[in-house]
């Protein structure tokens, strides 16, 4: 299906981006007990952001819908600018790991390399990681409790470079980072 270029009002633009990430995603499923659409990960990650006040920002909102699809799928940053511009697919490379280097040092990396990124990328990296702490708690992966501490430790310490960003999406994090590491236990 060809659909033509985006143009007219902000909901026709955000659901052409959800349209987009849902056909890129469409074969992939989350990890967790009940393996859900992937889509559904990155409409929640959009869904936070408008609830805590970004509603009117149309491009982070599609970021926040678009922002697995170049480290998840084959798509490319210019086919991201093309289809929903510059400023989109510029969150979207900000907030996206480099796959070719090792997982821990793409960890290493967003942790010292956040605090230089755009607002935007910013508020999408902390949504984000509510939502995964989320499925971590609700809907684990397949992980022991010494990589769920790890993760949760690690989501912390991403926070913590942009402390003030949003104080109200950073307490929902430390909300469900003391319920996760109480629901885990010590290890």
């Amino acid at each position: 299906m060809t659909l033509t270029p985006l143009s007219g009002p902000p909901t026709a633009r955000l659901l052409e981006a959800i349209y987009f990430a849902a056909e890129q995603h469409r074969d992939h499923r989350r990890k967790g007990q009940t393996a859900a659409p992937y889509i559904n990960h990155p409409i929640l990650v959009a869904t936070q952001l408008a609830r805590a006040g970004f509603g009117d920002d149309e491009e982070l909102l599609m970021a926040a819908v678009l922002h697995d699809v170049i480290e998840d799928t084959e798509t490319t940053r210019a086919e991201l600018a093309r289809k929903f511009g510059e400023a989109v697919a510029g969150v979207v490379m900000e907030v996206s790991d480099d796959k070719s280097l090792p997982e821990q040092e793409r960890k290493l990396m967003a942790v010292s390399t956040i605090a230089a990124k755009s607002g935007r990328a910013q508020l999408l990296k902390l949504s984000d990681l509510i939502a995964n702490i989320r499925d971590v708690i609700h809907q684990p992966p397949n992980w022991n409790a010494g990589r769920k501490h790890r993760y949760f430790d690690w989501a912390e310490n991403v926070v913590r470079q942009i402390r003030g960003v949003h104080p109200a999406l950073e307490a929902e994090l430390a909300q469900l980072l003391e319920e996760g590491r109480r629901q885990v236990g010590s290890t």
